[in-house]
């Protein structure tokens, strides 16, 4: 079976400014509202470092690999793999912290799950994945359905002529073994957690099925609800109906021979803010397929160095997270332990969250909108990625296009991120160049940033002066005053200048402390230490008038194979507000106290 494809529209009017979709996008938005059968639960695994149950000795691809899931049938046969009699893990899940022995693996796995589908199929159906790490070959029955490369997106593959009644088995060769072409590239600071480790379902659709669509406010045009919807199957052109009851309306549309059509409604809308963070219920309806989802409506822009949004000017009181559970528990997987963050996040008083550095779940930025968050959301073109080659060129562009894609309609998300501390150099600044014209061409409603931490600096001077600047609507900034360079006391005389008439967002700034470890506020690793270095950073946030938010490093603490000292990080970051165990650092109310205090 082929990867899912679109009959795209050649020519597409009107709104293509505001959302493109290109015709790779294989993603079925809003799969959550789907009819679909979990596959969620215990899989069967091989550990498979050498890659044997998919090369020979020759390093040439076997016809009856593992995915064959071949079984004896007399007494001679040999077969020297059986996922019977093999490991378990939990989906979703990673494998790092399910299993001791798998703590610090980097390499293949593969998973295996069987069921029955004795449903009558009327329709289409795919199998669904909102994640794997990093790259898989999915196979149904024996049969390759596709690959995917990149940990953080969801993807699909239809399995309708190959589903059986009974003894379906769906076999997943998961590697997570990092690579000098990759993105992210060899060199990172946060656990290569490897594994299915979102959900996985089958989505039970009819032959012609509403596989897109994107609604928002108009950019251009007052109080304008515009938007379009993607059909797929056959016999394209069909009457869709876009309703929003509460608005009381209801908008008629045909879609053309592609399957594609526009449509645009004036109405008064009451806009979304995290004060106030309001959605509407709509509803997609044709003569087969209905689909349900709730979105909101808000304006984000910049006027100088202002952040405004829906017209009025915004400090963003931010913190950034990493996907880590809270209470040491390896990768999110769950919408309770979204919660957990998010609501330690609320504690503090943010109206803003940086999802660091790659695409989380579609569970947390569901819940941060819900919340009222306003959310950074990046890809992981981080640190010294290849910036001369085209290969990992072309998957941080498809990441970005399939983090685009999925959280378009959700309107928390204010600013799409495209790399975070890369160097400064003429190949990067092309490729960035590249990413936000691209990123432009799919949504031009969100504001583009990145995270640099190019900034000079001379005695108590910093100059904000990356080239970069001039590209992105929002600068971060990342800067370790007190932690990386100078002392903490030093760091509010800083005097600071920016060269581009831009907002600034301090995108990461913070120290680590040990949970417990009391001191002087001059003794490293100590409650007081970071607690100081907040202080004073915060004091310089109030002496850089363009600054208009920040986002700390970081919520919690979060596994890194980069921390090393063992008596004090033992595998763990520890710039964490809150320690891996859930109990707050002193730091984490000085930062609540300043974010209660501070007005726009």
């Amino acid at each position: 079976m082929k990867i899912l494809k679109l009959a795209m529209l050649c020519t597409i009017v009107q709104v293509t400014a505001l959302f493109s979709l290109d015709a790779k996008n294989n993603i079925i938005q809003n799969v959550s509202a789907r009819k679909y059968k979990s596959l969620d639960g215990v899989w069967q695994i091989i550990i498979d470092p050498l890659e044997n149950g998919f090369y020979n000795h020759s390093l040439k691809p076997r016809k009856n690999g593992y995915f064959k899931n071949e079984k004896i049938k007399n007494p001679d046969d040999l077969i020297e793999y059986n996922f019977d009699h093999s490991y378990q893990l939990n989906v979703p899940g990673d494998w790092n912290t399910q299993m001791e022995k798998l703590y610090y693996y980097e390499g293949c796995i593969w998973y295996k799950k069987s069921f029955d589908y004795r449903e009558e199929i009327n329709g289409r159906v795919y199998v669904h994945f909102e994640a794997v790490n990093y790259e898989c070959k999915v196979y149904l029955n024996g049969q390759h359905l596709g690959d995917h490369v990149g940990g953080y997106t969801p993807f699909s593959f239809e399995v309708t002529e190959l589903l059986q009644k009974t003894d379906n088995f769906l076999i997943v060769k998961v590697k997570n073994s990092r690579r000098r072409e990759g993105v992210p590239t060899i060199n990172t600071d946060w656990w290569n957690y490897g594994g299915i480790t979102r959900s996985v379902k089958l989505l039970e659709l009819p032959n012609l099925f509403i596989q897109d669509y994107a609604i928002r406010l108009s950019k251009n045009e007052a109080n304008v609800i515009e938007g379009w919807v993607q059909l797929n199957g056959d016999n394209l052109s069909a009457d869709v109906e876009v309703s929003i009851p509460e608005l009381k309306k209801k908008i008629n549309i045909r879609t053309n021979e592609n399957g594609f059509a526009t449509f645009k409604v004036k109405s008064a809308i009451e806009r979304w803010s995290p004060e106030n963070p309001k959605l509407y219920k709509i509803k997609l309806v044709t003569d087969r397929d209905v689909l349900e989802d709730e979105v909101g409506f808000k304006r984000i822009e910049v006027r100088g160095t202002d952040i405004l949004l829906n017209g009025k000017p915004i400090f963003l009181k931010g913190i950034s997270i990493h996907e880590e559970a809270p209470f040491g528990g390896g990768r999110v997987t769950t919408p309770e332990q979204c919660r957990i963050l998010l609501n330690w996040a609320k504690e503090l008083g943010c109206n803003f969250i940086r999802l660091a550095h790659y695409p989380h779940g579609e569970h947390m930025v569901k819940q941060a909108e819900k919340m009222g968050f306003l959310i950074w959301s990046e890809i992981p073109v981080y640190w010294t990625v290849l910036f001369n080659n085209n290969g990992t060129y072309q998957n941080a562009e498809n990441q970005l296009e399939e983090m685009i894609t999925r959280d378009k309609n959700r309107v928390g998300i204010g600013l799409w991120s495209v790399a975070n501390e890369t160097p400064v150099n003429e190949e990067r600044l092309a490729f960035l160049k590249k990413l936000i014209a691209k990123a432009r061409s799919l949504d031009n409603t969100r504001l583009i940033t990145a995270a640099l931490n190019s900034q000079k600096g001379q005695g108590n001077n910093i100059i904000i002066d990356d080239q970069l600047g001039k590209h992105v609507d929002v600068i971060g900034i990342n800067n370790y005053c007190g932690w990386y360079s100078k002392k903490p006391g030093e760091c509010g005389a800083l005097s600071w200048q920016n060269k581009f008439d831009k907002p600034v967002i301090l995108s990461e700034v913070g120290a680590g402390a040990l949970v417990g470890l009391h001191g002087a506020v001059n003794e490293r690793w100590t409650e007081e230490y970071q607690a100081e270095v907040y202080r004073h950073n915060l004091r310089m946030v109030e002496n850089i008038e363009f600054v208009q938010g920040l986002s700390p490093w970081i919520l919690t603490d979060f596994r890194s194979p980069r921390r090393n000292l063992r008596h004090i990080q033992m595998d763990y970051n520890r710039k964490g507000l809150i320690s891996d165990s859930g109990i707050k650092k002193e730091a984490f109310y000085i930062l609540q106290q300043y974010y209660k205090e501070k007005v726009d």
